[in-house]
């Protein structure tokens, strides 16, 4: 695979507490360089990120980040406040503790309610895979699915665990048995191109990662 397509699938992340703007600033010249998917940052970042963006990237923000357990207002919140600064993207963590106590309805109201508040912006929706068992990752991505969403996402990369195969696995079955419509990302621990390479083989159609623009810029790779 041409490392272009796999940049062009890459959501270049930093969402370290420490990150800077300066950070940020860097994250974005390198996301319009290697021209990749997004730039995915902080929200306290995104106005600031958008205005010096402009059109030449899009800005992906996270909510409800990292631990989910935030009230549906407030993701809701959260979601529309980040769409009306400029955010294009928005990746949101469930409610984790609904979805192991089986409390499927909240968990899907939740999920529609953000993709209301993101207007016509896309939605990703973070499982952390980590802490859920295949069951709960197949009724996981049934829930994004009729929530509307556009993307189910594996990971925080701030839980006990990344993305593994396995799981990407998994969410591409369901979504092809049922013809469910959405999309995966993997992200977290994803720390070379051939790991990339077959996440993507696997049915990723996005990649949250820092690591592969670093990669390319170290092998000069382009």
């Amino acid at each position: 695979m041409d490392i272009r397509d796999i940049l062009s699938k890459c959501d270049h992340t930093q969402l370290s507490v420490t990150a800077t703007w300066e950070d940020i600033q860097a994250l974005i010249d390198d996301g319009i360089r290697y021209q990749t998917a997004s730039v995915c940052i902080p929200p306290c970042y995104v106005e600031q990120a958008k205005a010096y963006a402009k059109d030449r990237l899009p800005i992906c923000t996270v909510i409800g980040f990292p631990n989910g357990y935030n009230t549906t207002a407030v993701k809701a919140f959260e979601a529309a406040e980040m769409v009306e600064k400029g955010a294009d993207e928005i990746d949101m963590v469930i409610n984790i503790g609904d979805l192991k106590a089986k409390k499927y309805d909240a968990v899907l109201a939740e999920i529609k309610a953000v993709k209301r508040a993101c207007a016509d912006k896309l939605l990703k929706v973070i499982v952390e895979t980590c802490l859920l068992n295949d069951l709960e990752k197949i009724m996981a991505t049934h829930l994004v699915a009729y929530g509307g969403a556009d993307f189910i996402k594996t990971s925080t990369g701030f839980s006990k665990a990344g993305a593994t195969f396995r799981d990407v696995e998994i969410f591409k079955g369901e979504i092809d048995k049922y013809h469910l419509g959405i999309k995966i990302k993997a992200a977290g621990g994803i720390s070379s191109i051939a790991d990339a390479e077959q996440f993507v083989a696997l049915g990723a159609d996005r990649l949250g990662t820092s690591r592969i623009v670093k990669i390319v810029k170290e092998e000069h790779l382009l």
